[in-house]
């Protein structure tokens, strides 16, 4: 294999392995492709576990439990509606707008489905 000689400041470049590769391979569980990753954002998850243990939630007490602005909760609550994870209830209280949002059949089992995934990651974390 021949050398170059790198430009004053560039790196050079690793030269390419030959032969078995003698590192360990990277071990990954099987159904590591299948996580959920509508669930799995952050803001995403807190609003489907707060749903889970709560029949329903207005948009302010989410905004409130999930320390988040107005307009984070807005377009990560749309993308579980969209999903029809969750539903959306909109209505007025005197002349206030109320959004409640509730979870949905569907969320409940994309959840269990998340969780149960989740388990089996850590059982096999643990388990190397």
């Amino acid at each position: 294999m021949a050398k170059h000689a790198a430009a004053p400041g560039v790196r050079a470049r690793r030269p390419v392995r030959e032969g078995p590769d003698t590192r360990s391979p990277v071990v990954r569980p099987a159904s590591a492709p299948d996580l959920d990753r509508l669930i799995h954002e952050r803001m995403r998850l807190g609003i489907v576990s707060a749903l889970a243990v709560n029949e329903s939630l207005t948009f302010g007490d989410l905004k409130k439990l999930l320390r988040t602005t107005d307009g984070n909760l807005s377009v990560h609550a749309r993308k579980l509606e969209d999903a029809q994870y969750i539903a959306c209830t909109k209505s007025f209280v005197g002349r206030l707008p109320r959004t409640e949002y509730r979870l949905t059949a569907a969320g409940r089992r994309g959840l269990e489905r998340y969780l149960n995934h989740m388990e089996a990651l850590i059982k096999a974390t643990r388990e190397r």
